[in-house]
């Protein structure tokens, strides 16, 4: 699966927490401080988020961030491993 295929599993599984909670964007943005446009942009793929963004908004949603992830444990171990190499990557 490629970083792409990747970031919009992230983005969907994001958009489907959300809905799980019956909130709109305007909902998350008042719990998250994150501004309904940039969840917008972040659900329909247009914004990449930092990680400081995506916290905000599963720490809002009550979630551990690791839901936004594949489940397959062999493709978890190399998202995680992708994760890894981009922190790796600006630090």
């Amino acid at each position: 699966m490629t970083i792409e295929e990747q970031e919009k599993h992230v983005y969907a599984r994001l958009r489907q927490e959300r809905e799980n909670l019956h909130w709109s964007q305007l909902d998350l943005s008042y719990e998250s401080g994150v501004s309904q446009n940039m969840i917008t942009y972040i659900e329909t793929g247009k914004r990449t988020p930092s990680l400081s963004t995506v916290l905000k908004l599963c720490n809002a949603m009550k979630i551990d961030p690791s839901v936004l992830f594949l489940k397959n444990d062999g493709e978890k171990e190399k998202a995680k491993q992708t994760v890894i190499e981009i922190i790796q990557k600006y630090m």
